[in-house]
């Protein structure tokens, strides 16, 4: 192993190590150094399409996808090796380099780690041999005790790797220092010593009224307080997991400063919401104000409705009805609304969803919401492919309601799909095509619905329909640079390298 490993820890869930390791990535390329990002085992519903093995497409977790862009690498699967896709509660579709592994869904959670930590070991050391530097993600937390034995995504892969760690703890949930000493503490000696430095993320206020904390507890455990980041919404990264945030994004006036009219945007936020990292550049726009949906509430005033990707189409297809969800879609479509269907959220629009092989269902039909007059079958396989696709006029002439900006334009994206969706009348009118001629969507008044994920990352897509553009990933990932470069206390990055055993 040629490469210096940095890893970055959590005290918890969402402490922060996505991001983190996406502005290191970034950072320590531009010291002119060959990176790449690793994390043995995600959990995540956001997947994106990227090379895997034998000349296969496979797919990885969304975080280490944009970390490899901030890298300057181009993504393979060996830098996410084990992707977990929660389907409910107690079940998850289990990813192994790139490709979904039946035989491994029903094994049990230990059982399961110890046939799982072999694949990311071997991928770990294939990019350590290749790389200067290899910035690695943890998971949750490393001082779960309940599970320590079993758990390879933290300390196992540091061991492994023979990382220097950053330990991240979100103070703005308060009791950080609590949690810093706490996991250093309940870690084994031969790990806590590859704990070099603490960061605490997300600080608003005065950062000299931590004192004498940081002090205090490195005399308690030997661990300088490297870094203190300042709470920062608008980065522009998204999220790994889960809804953005519970608030509504963007203004809450009916005009923007400029008097530029709002946008309103309401995304269906249901259980297994899968790809929403998609609808960042949304989020991100001046004049748009977008509600994660929850309820029929929520959609009223959209002026857009959007159906998201799903892991599992069929359950949330039954939470879309169970919670009136669904009947104030179709009154939204029959008022003229625009309504738009990715992937999954394609699916539940349709007239009906065959599942002969008990893919999502035990019921072999089930009813859509019948606002597209067309049928998906569920497929055992999974079609993965990076797309390039053609909005056309040529079998949807004359008037596309308020989706006609988007006539002639063309974007790239990707596709991840078991389904496989058919129009079953003329009704239902064929609207984006890819560069083979295949029909990736439909259009049907003001209802349309693609298998094209991605599309709102693609500037001549927001040019069209809201005149904008999304100001492009390198202008994020370099102020994430920026950020770490300010508030790091100074050498500290590159003494990590040097802490660090090759």
């Amino acid at each position: 192993m040629n490469a210096r490993a940095v890893m970055v820890l959590g005290t918890t869930s969402g402490a922060g190590k996505s991001w983190l390791s996406t502005a290191l990535c970034r950072w320590y390329v531009r010291q002119g150094l060959k990176v790449a990002p690793f994390k043995a085992q995600n959990m995540s519903n956001n997947a994106r399409v990227v090379p895997g093995l034998n000349g296969h497409m496979g797919e990885i977790g969304s975080a280490q996808y944009f970390q490899a862009l901030a890298a300057r690498a181009k993504p393979d699967v060996r830098m996410n090796p084990v992707l977990l896709k929660p389907e409910k509660d107690t079940a998850s579709q289990v990813v192994v380099m790139g490709e979904v592994r039946e035989d491994l869904y029903a094994v049990p959670w230990r059982d399961r780690s110890a046939r799982l930590w072999p694949y990311a070991e071997s991928a770990l050391q294939a990019l350590m041999a290749e790389n200067d530097v290899v910035v690695i993600e943890g998971a949750g937390s490393p001082a779960e005790i309940n599970l320590h034995s079993s758990d390879y995504v933290n300390m196992r892969t540091a061991l492994a790797a023979q990382a220097a760690c950053l330990l991240v703890s979100d103070i703005d949930r308060g009791g950080a220092f609590a949690h810093l000493y706490g996991t250093h503490q309940l870690l084994p000696e031969h790990e806590r010593a590859l704990i070099k430095g603490f960061v605490l993320n997300r600080f608003r206020g005065d950062a000299a009224l931590l004192a004498p904390g940081p002090q205090q507890l490195q005399a308690l455990t030997g661990v300088p307080t490297v870094a203190v980041l300042p709470m920062w919404r608008g980065h522009g990264l998204p999220e790994e997991d889960g809804v953005f945030d519970e608030a509504p994004a963007g203004p809450s006036a009916q005009q923007t400063a400029s008097g530029q009219r709002l946008l309103r945007v309401a995304v269906i936020a249901y259980p297994r919401i899968s790809n929403l990292d998609e609808f960042q550049p949304l989020r991100s726009a001046a004049h748009v104000r977008l509600v994660w949906a929850r309820c029929e509430a929520d959609l009223d005033g959209a002026d857009w409705v959007i159906l998201p990707g799903s892991k599992h189409t069929t359950s949330d297809l039954a939470w879309l009805r169970s919670t009136g969800v669904a009947q104030a879609i179709a009154a939204h479509a029959q008022r003229g609304g625009a309504v738009l269907g990715i992937c999954g959220g394609l699916q539940m629009l349709g007239s009906d969803l065959l599942d002969p092989d008990g893919v999502e269902s035990h019921a072999p039909t089930l009813p859509g919401l019948g606002l597209l007059n067309v049928r998906t079958r569920f497929a055992a396989s999974k079609l993965l492919k990076e797309t390039h696709a053609s909005f056309t006029d040529q079998t949807a002439p004359g008037h596309w309601g308020p989706w006609s900006a988007l006539k002639g334009v063309t974007a790239s994206g990707y596709e991840i799909h078991h389904g496989r969706t058919e129009a079953l009348s003329a009704a239902a009118q064929p609207v984006l095509r890819d560069a083979q001629g295949q029909c990736l969507g439909w259009m049907q008044g003001p209802v349309m619905g693609l298998y094209l994920h991605g599309l709102f990352e693609s500037d001549t897509v927001l040019h069209a329909l809201l005149g904008v553009e999304s100001g492009g990933l390198e202008r994020v990932f370099n102020g994430l640079a920026d950020f770490v470069d300010q508030h790091f206390h100074p050498g500290t990055l590159m003494s990590l390298l040097k802490q660090a055993k090759p």
